[in-house]
């Protein structure tokens, strides 16, 4: 649930009473719903009642502190994609790179400017609900898709994606932020190449049926990339496309190719036909199906194969 009357609710969690007063006028003052906790258990707890838009962290606080916190946050898939600003007084460079490690999606150390507090909070809401528009709108398509930050760092994932994903590491859940090893350690070679749109890499299946293809669609905002995910069984599932759809095997399987997001030039090359050739078995497919772009046929042979 969301504090009723507000669209913006924010959770501060921070044990020093001089430092909370401050910052819950300054975001009341800017018609933001505030919910406080001084703890980090007292925050655990009150999640599991009110969800907010985003979490200002203290970093050290006694008891369960603000890493440990926002570890546990974030291994929540309930949770997990609340943005988390993280707040200290420490200096030293390795705890701020430990925040970001648990998954803080920025920092602000104290004594906290007012101003910055107010445009952090505001941008990290604003990205925060676009993902999760995007995501949700990509989950009612039931594509497979996923982001990562420059790193490989998982920031979020469709539900399809995840299943597809953990085939090959059983056990693994988008609740983390870490990609299972054998994945991210070929996801990063891929990210290391200067222009990465386009470019691809193949994971062969553990039962050695059919092979998960990660297809870099381009980088995102300041720090996303944006990865589709293709589950590969071309011969069955060119056999459902031309059996179902009624078209000929050659028309099956350059829908096949678009439909996983391949261009007129690479089916060529994978089908050891012209161009013009596959150009003309897509006129006749889109004829047979109905439809008038290529991004409807590959819908249609899509929904076909996850039958």
């Amino acid at each position: 649930m969301r504090m009723p009357g507000h669209s913006d609710t924010v959770l501060i969690v921070e044990d020093e009473p001089d430092s909370l007063r401050m910052l819950i006028a300054a975001l009341e003052n800017a018609d933001i719903a505030v919910l406080v906790a001084t703890s980090g258990k007292a925050a655990l707890d009150l999640l599991g009642r009110i969800v907010p838009n985003l979490i200002i962290m203290d970093g050290m606080m006694p008891g369960l502190d603000g890493f440990e916190t926002t570890l546990r946050i974030k291994r929540n898939p309930v949770y997990a994609n609340i943005p988390i600003i993280f707040m200290t007084g420490l200096a030293e460079c390795e705890h701020l790179i430990e925040a970001f490690e648990m998954g803080a999606v920025d920092y602000l150390r104290k004594p906290v400017n007012l101003g910055e507090l107010l445009a952090r909070v505001r941008l990290h809401m604003g990205l925060g609900r676009a993902v999760h528009a995007g995501a949700a709108s990509l989950d009612a398509t039931g594509r497979l898709m996923l982001a990562t930050d420059a790193h490989g760092s998982l920031l979020w994932c469709t539900p399809r994606a995840e299943r597809a994903i953990s085939r090959i590491a059983p056990g693994w859940n988008r609740a983390g932020t870490a990609l299972p090893l054998a994945l991210r350690s070929q996801l990063m070679r891929l990210l290391a190449k200067s222009d990465t749109a386009g470019a691809s890499i193949r994971i062969e299946q553990p039962s050695g049926v059919g092979t998960l293809e990660l297809v870099v669609i381009g980088h995102y905002r300041e720090n996303e990339v944006r990865i589709r995910l293709n589950e590969l069984d071309p011969e069955q599932d060119v056999v459902k496309l031309r059996d179902q759809l009624q078209l000929t095997q050659r028309e099956a399987e350059v829908l096949l190719w678009v439909s996983y997001g391949k261009s007129s030039s690479d089916i060529s090359d994978v089908l050891a036909i012209s161009p013009r050739t596959v150009q003309k078995h897509l006129e006749r497919v889109y004829e047979k199906l109905g439809v008038e772009t290529r991004s409807a046929a590959a819908a249609v042979a899509t929904r076909v194969s996850q039958q």
